[in-house]
């Protein structure tokens, strides 16, 4: 098994909210789209007044930040996560609404009755799960007839990649779980779910101070083996390929959106 995929490593990333703090940051001071990975997600949402929400591996929360007049408009919105210290996270950052529950859940085992919800969302987090089919039954299984579930995801040909293949005279291969991306995700849906589509954001990193990078690096001590050679190597060899004190680093993500019949 991966280390990305591994159920040990992934508690220990997400124990608390520092390693993904650091992943976000880099995204918010670099990113190339100004309109930023989470409003663009969250443009492609289509939640009405009165639905039902379910929000699997919610993290920090952080991307709800600045969509009240969204989540308002829900009669209930769960916000869940496998890890009490990413949940504690997220009660902080959105706080208490009459409407909010935060729960506990594991995807594969998802603690509500047939077709509970009207929505469900899963973003950039299914690649954990280390049984597919059953967390997406289980999705299918809670989602009410006619309702949408969105799930954003990595491609394959993105940061890692990039990295990965800069570092590779020190044997570092890109070694993540490709186990639910943009290239593979349509086909991992379409069992389960119809008018399964893929919608790509278009954006790249602008990385002006290398040792931002460098610490993004390690924040995947766990799940990667980039961290395996040293900051100092790292941080040199980067910074050759810097143009005019830029380094351009490409980015693959997006998302998909998925209906139940």
């Amino acid at each position: 098994m991966s280390t990305i995929n591994n159920q040990k490593n992934v508690k220990k990333q997400y124990a608390n909210a520092s390693n993904l703090n650091t992943r976000i940051s880099i995204h918010q001071k670099y990113s190339t789209n100004k309109m930023g990975f989470g409003n663009w997600i969250f443009s492609n949402y289509k939640i009405t007044e009165g639905m039902k929400v379910l929000e699997l591996g919610c993290g920090t929360g952080d991307m709800w930040k600045g969509h009240v007049d969204l989540m308002s408009k829900c009669s209930k919105i769960i916000l869940s996560d496998f890890s009490e210290g990413m949940l504690e996270n997220a009660k902080t950052n959105i706080g208490s609404n009459a409407n909010v529950e935060y729960q506990i859940i594991d995807i594969q085992d998802i603690p509500f009755e047939d077709e509970s919800f009207d929505v469900v969302i899963a973003n950039m987090m299914l690649y954990h799960v280390p049984d597919m089919k059953r967390g997406l039954s289980e999705v299918r299984r809670v989602l009410k007839t006619g309702g949408a579930f969105y799930c954003a995801t990595f491609g394959e040909h993105g940061i890692i990649e990039y990295l990965s293949k800069t570092l590779s005279a020190y044997g570092v291969e890109d070694n993540v779980n490709k186990n639910f991306t943009l290239q593979n995700g349509k086909e991992l849906l379409a069992p389960f779910f119809s008018n399964v589509q893929r919608l790509n954001y278009e954006d790249s990193l602008a990385v002006t101070d290398i040792d931002d990078l460098v610490e993004y690096i390690y924040s995947l001590s766990s799940m990667t083996t980039l961290s395996a050679v040293p900051k100092k190597e790292i941080h040199a060899l980067l910074t050759k390929q810097m143009v005019d004190g830029v380094l351009s680093v490409p980015k693959e993500y997006g998302m998909f959106c998925c209906r139940k019949d």
